[in-house]
């Protein structure tokens, strides 16, 4: 699997920037990817030390389409906490002060 391609976004939310104060960071990663290749990838593409992973998989909502209204499964995908060591940073989660 490309590693390049594993780690999809950032998501910023006000519970992932609390947690990025704590070294740990919030990434939207491919559904197929396991905890090693996502802390391979976060290593290679941000040049830190990955001390752990975890994983949770977000559940998708139901819509109904067409002229049927079927019901489709859509939106599921997969995130991961990633903690680094307490000397270093991700400047995505970091915040910019106002002038």
């Amino acid at each position: 699997m490309n590693l390049a391609k594993i780690i999809k976004r950032p998501i910023i939310t006000e519970k992932s920037m609390r947690l990025a104060s704590q070294q740990r960071y919030t990434f939207e990663v491919l559904k197929e990817a396991n905890k090693n290749q996502i802390a391979q990838a976060v290593e290679d593409h941000f040049n830190v030390n990955v001390l752990s992973v975890k994983v949770t998989k977000v559940p998708g909502k139901t819509k109904r389409f067409g002229k049927l209204r079927l019901k489709q499964l859509v939106g599921e995908s997969k995130k991961a906490i990633v903690q680094t060591k307490p000397d270093q940073k991700i400047d995505l989660f970091e915040l910019k002060e106002q002038k």
